[in-house]
């Protein structure tokens, strides 16, 4: 055997005896479970900003440093209001005295006390609904949504994938740019405001929507978080249910009164919101790194475990294996826990904008929506000197099932060097390359420059059908193996990015794209949505 080959014989079975080590100190050692617990459990919902976002920001910094991680560090960008939860109760007082099931909107402001008066059921959804209820709300509690119907669940509400639902996912399939659709959009992100602008001014005393999902599920959810444009009312959501019961007493005699107490607080102490960096130093400093990441931050209606603690605590986890086994492979590997996730992905894109690619400036004061259809859309984008550093970037946030593979997003070039580090999982189910892009989290605006960032495919559990966001994404829906296993495979895999003597081919950098259908002729009732 000629040297070379020699050493290559090596190189590969060091590879196999560390990712030994990693698989048994990943399953076998964890501390993943103990890590969500204290997220869960001890600090709770993380909305950025929040007195609780603050104490996540200084203890998941402290265990980096415990661990022995170098140049741990918080990452400061501009976010807007803190905002947090103090206590809130919603009460049918009149036709008969009833408790709903109901939580506070993120950054409305807080009742002056308990208020009390009748409802009307007024559906908004755009700018020329305002006609038809001027001059008839005043005094009144606005109940904006449409009731709807209940619905009849087809499909059990907790799921792993099988093997044709990740066949499902390997097709190519192109990007399709609609002008008038991104249009539309913009006007969509920007009509909270104006709701908000136009209840107010007709004498409103608050407005209550109706929660997305039947189960006795709240969300929360609000994006008017910059300061000075922060909503003007006091913002409600009612479980679906208690939303149509009282609908349906509206219909006829005296309409319902409610009842409302919303004890919020603002909290303006610091405008910044923060990520929180650690890393694992490489041996060779002009190799660049590879990172993974999670976002911290969750909404408050419990206590953000699989959205998105159960991805802290693998990113996390990773980290622990790695360094506790005394792994130093070529490039450095980098850790990111995300703040803002929930508002835009803002701190995935304060990231891009300062060390990979340069994003066109946004105007101040816009909503989390504003912002993310901006930024999604924005033109150009130009990538910065140290992109080329970025080796590979893997981001954990589809809930708290174990990994089943990864989405190549579209990367062709990719898929055999992913299929070649993902190769050792497969006897723990992961080893699913699927061509497909997926979206919606902090992979997006790396992939958006064209680089190599990457978000896995995970079991779906029960997340999309009663979990993400809801009051019920407490500890007790994540599952032990499933957050041991993911940990593992991610350590292992960014072993295996960090030491490769083979780098991820780039994608072609961003251009503007041209319409898909140039001749599409645009609905005129669309137009005004």
């Amino acid at each position: 055997m000629t040297p070379v080959l020699a050493a290559a014989a090596r190189a590969q079975e060091n590879r196999a005896e560390t990712i030994n080590r990693i698989i048994d100190q990943g399953l076998n050692h964890s501390e993943a479970m103990l890590i969500a617990h204290h997220l869960t459990d001890r600090i709770g919902g993380r909305m950025t900003n929040s007195p609780a976002m603050r104490a996540a920001e200084r203890w998941t910094a402290d265990r980096f440093r415990a661990w022995g991680l170098a140049n741990v560090r918080a990452e400061p960008f501009r976010f807007g209001r803190g905002w947090e939860i103090l206590s809130s109760r919603v009460t049918l007082v009149s036709p008969r005295p009833l408790a709903l099931t109901a939580i506070p909107v993120a950054w409305t402001p807080p009742t002056p006390g308990t208020v009390r008066a009748p409802v009307i059921v007024a559906p908004i959804k755009r700018e020329r609904d305002f006609a038809a209820w001027k001059g008839r709300l005043a005094g009144r509690i606005v109940m904006i949504s449409l009731p709807g119907t209940g619905d009849e669940p087809n499909e059990a509400p907790f799921r792993r994938l099988s093997d044709s639902d990740l066949a499902g996912l390997d097709r190519l399939e192109p990007h399709r740019h609609d002008p008038a659709e991104i249009a539309r959009q913009l006007r969509r992100a920007s009509f909270d405001a104006k709701l908000d602008a136009f209840l107010k001014a007709e004498g409103a005393v608050a407005w209550v929507r109706r929660s997305y999902r039947d189960g006795k599920l709240v969300h929360g959810e609000g994006y008017g978080f910059a300061r000075g444009a922060t909503p003007s009312l006091p913002g409600i959501e009612l479980a679906a249910e208690d939303y149509r019961r009282v609908a349906r007493l509206a219909q006829g005699g005296e309409p319902p009164v409610l009842e409302i107490l919303s004890d919020v607080r603002f909290d303006d102490s610091d405008e910044n919101a923060y990520n929180i960096i650690a890393e694992v130093p490489g041996t060779d400093p002009a190799a660049g790194y590879v990172m993974a990441g999670a976002h911290l931050d969750s909404w408050v209606a419990a206590d953000g475990a699989a959205d998105n603690a159960a991805g802290v605590a693998a990113v996390m986890e990773a980290a622990r294996i790695l360094k506790t086994l005394g792994i130093r492979p070529k490039r450095t590997i980098r850790f990111a826990l995300w703040a803002g996730e929930e508002q835009a992905l803002l701190g995935s894109l304060a990231y891009v904008n300062r060390h990979l690619a340069s994003w066109p400036p946004m105007p101040e004061g816009m909503s989390g929506d504003e912002v993310y259809y901006r930024a999604i859309h924005a033109w150009p984008i130009t990538r910065k000197p140290g992109a080329a550093d970025l080796a590979a970037y893997f981001n954990i946030d589809n809930g708290a099932g174990r990994i089943r593979g990864i989405h190549a997003e579209h990367n062709v070039g990719a898929v055999p060097l992913l299929r070649d580090w993902l190769a050792p999982f497969a006897s723990l189910g992961a080893g699913q390359v699927a061509i497909a892009r997926t979206g919606g989290t902090d992979h997006v605006f790396m992939q958006r420059a064209g680089l190599p960032g990457f978000q896995f495919i995970q079991d779906p559990l029960d997340y999309d059908s009663r979990i993400h966001h809801t009051n019920a994404d407490t500890f007790d829906h994540l599952k032990g193996d499933d957050l041991r296993q993911a940990a593992t495979v991610l350590a292992g895999m960014l072993f295996q990015a960090a030491d490769s003597a083979e780098r991820l081919p780039a994608m072609p950098a961003p251009t503007e794209p041209v319409a898909t259908d140039p001749f599409k002729v645009e609905d005129p009732d669309n137009a005004q949505d």
